[in-house]
């Protein structure tokens, strides 16, 4: 076999699960290249959070959290249950807080705190906790990067220029409301003053994330490529022995002798693989994903004998779709206790306040059952819109006129006249509205429980009897159209614990490796708390490089010893 370029390591992806695969690659002592098919490394996770779900680790550990491995296996199986081999939930809770704790060891730059308060998903599921398991990369400067940050996909979502991490997010959304709301408001002011004079750029969350990993590898001298697009395998008696990929228009062949670790994204912008695989209705303009992913290595890799999983489902993103077509997706919003959401007849379905995946599953389902959920709507009142942080806008501020001109915004002095303008029936909205606002004022959504559980409260609004629960009243009255977005889908290829692609018959394939969304989620069908995509992926990526670097060992000795 002839090569154009040949490494020990070859990644497919550059997101967090990618750049954690090339990185660890070269900490142990083999050549790794990562191959990127946009213009700009960083997939989905530059636009995301960049929180980790790794229970058991020594960053929540050093602040006290009590958490332990038994606990942690308790809640992976109350919330995943069988739904994932045993092996893969044990190498998870085991794998995790030791990538994090190597790299801790071997990195400058991957450093973590932890998300003080931040609820797991379901706290109160047995082993789950209300304080939360998750960690946060540190803010990061760019400026550190040189022209390595040319080329790093950043964010879309306006913050006005003020820097800040998910914990501090969660207090400046209180700005109206609390003292520590504005102290962290005037926090933000003044970081946002020191990087003016001190020509600092600062960044968080997943770009935060990104950009650590990416000066990591870069230090350890490990290769990103972008532009090149993964299109085959080679295989070489039953073993992968490297991928066939198009850079710059050119087609090349590069050897990985140790193996190919896919770490690539889903397919959310693959209509056709939508329309085949999810739920109806589907729409590749509802995910918040970076254009790349296509799921390009999905055909490729069945045709080798890999099987796939969990391809129906995705990680639900409830989003309203902006004059520009793109999805803004609500996470804190949901949270806002002046708010209610309903179905195509004007009423509620569900928990607002529940966690996001969870709140997909219910529109899909919903819709399955009535036709009427997708779009739903989210409806708040101008209290609302006075005290929080809604859609991005801050408290008080205008909705945009475009999105009263695209009907983006519905908008009304009265209940009755916004159920015309979404064209439900006005008896059951009003109805509805009725019927939380009772609820509200006694503090116990007793239809769907929203604001019970420790999740709901983290958006809501801590002045209140109940954070996520206040009556809708003052005029005006808006309404937005809701659909069932994702961040990724959450099917792709089967592993085992050792992050090997699977075949249909259990035994792996050699030489081929999976992480990311491109695998099927060892978290089944649901989502632990925040960051259990990250976190997974990376841990997955840590197992894959480690497992190729002491499967190399052995055949050194076995060389050695004839």
């Amino acid at each position: 076999m002839k090569w154009d370029a040949s490494y020990d390591v070859v990644v497919v992806g550059s997101g967090a699960a990618g750049l954690t695969a090339g990185l660890t690659g070269k900490l142990q002592g083999m050549k790794s290249l990562v191959i990127e098919k946009t213009e700009r490394y960083g997939g989905a996770s530059a636009l995301s959070g960049g929180a980790l779900w790794i229970p058991n680790n020594h960053v929540i550990k050093g602040e006290g959290v009590p958490d332990t491995h038994k606990l942690a296996r308790l809640y992976l199986d109350s919330t995943i249950g069988d739904r994932v081999p045993e092996a893969l939930k044990e190498a998870y809770i085991k794998r995790g807080p030791e990538m994090l704790r190597y790299f801790d060891n071997h990195t400058r730059h991957m450093r973590f705190q932890y998300a003080k308060g931040y609820s797991d998903y379901y706290p109160e599921k047995p082993g789950g906790f209300s304080q939360g398991r998750s960690i946060e990369p540190l803010i990061f400067d760019l400026k550190k990067m040189g022209t390595l940050a040319d080329t790093m996909r950043r964010s879309s979502l306006s913050t006005k220029g003020f820097t800040m991490n998910s914990s501090e997010f969660h207090k400046v959304n209180m700005i109206r409301r609390t003292t520590e709301g504005k102290t962290t408001a005037l926090k933000l002011g003044l970081r946002l003053v020191k990087s003016k004079v001190t020509g600092s750029l600062p960044v968080a969350l997943g770009e935060a994330l990104i950009a650590r990993l990416r000066m990591s590898l870069a230090e350890a001298n490990g290769e990103l490529w972008i532009s090149t697009a993964f299109k085959d395998f080679i295989v070489e008696n039953n073993r992968v022995t490297g991928i066939v990929v198009v850079r710059n228009g050119q087609e090349m062949r590069i050897e990985a002798k140790s193996g190919v670790v896919l770490s690539s994204g889903g397919f959310s912008h693959n209509q056709a693989y939508r329309e085949k695989y999810l739920p109806a209705p589907t729409n590749s303009k509802w995910t918040s994903t970076p254009e790349g992913q296509t799921g390009d290595i999905i055909e490729p890799s069945v045709k080798i004998g890999a099987t796939l999983d969990l391809m129906d489902k995705v990680w639900g993103a409830p989003s309203v779709i902006d004059p520009q077509g793109q999805p803004f997706f609500l996470v804190a919003d949901r949270g806002v206790p002046n708010m209610i959401v309903v179905d195509g007849v004007g009423k509620r379905y569900l928990n607002e306040a529940a966690p996001y995946h969870e709140f997909v599953d219910n529109m899909h389902s919903h819709h399955q059952n009535t036709n009427q959920a997708i779009p739903s709507w989210i409806v708040i009142d101008a209290t609302a819109k006075s005290r929080y942080i809604f859609t991005g806008l801050f408290p008080g501020q205008a909705f945009p006129k475009s999105w009263f001109d695209n009907g983006i915004v519905k908008s009304a002095q009265t209940i009755e006249e916004l159920a015309e303008q979404m064209n439900v029936p006005a008896e059951n909205l009003v109805e509805t509205v009725e019927r939380f606002n009772t609820f509200a004022r006694n503090g116990r959504d007793e239809d769907f429980l929203r604001g019970d559980s420790a999740y709901d409260n983290y958006y809501g609004d801590p002045t209140l009897k109940n954070p996520n629960l206040a009556e809708l009243t003052n005029a005006p009255f808006y309404a937005l159209a809701l659909y069932p977005g994702d961040i990724g889908t959450k099917g792709g290829l089967v592993v085992d614990e050792h992050a090997r692609v699977l075949k249909a018959d259990g035994t792996a394939i050699e030489g081929l490796y999976a992480s990311g969304n491109c695998s099927a989620s060892i978290m089944g069908e649901t989502y632990p708390g925040p960051g259990a995509t990250l976190g997974p992926g990376m841990t997955l990526s840590y197992i894959a490089t480690t497992h190729m670097a002491k499967e190399g060992n052995k055949e050194q000795l076995t060389l050695l010893k004839v």
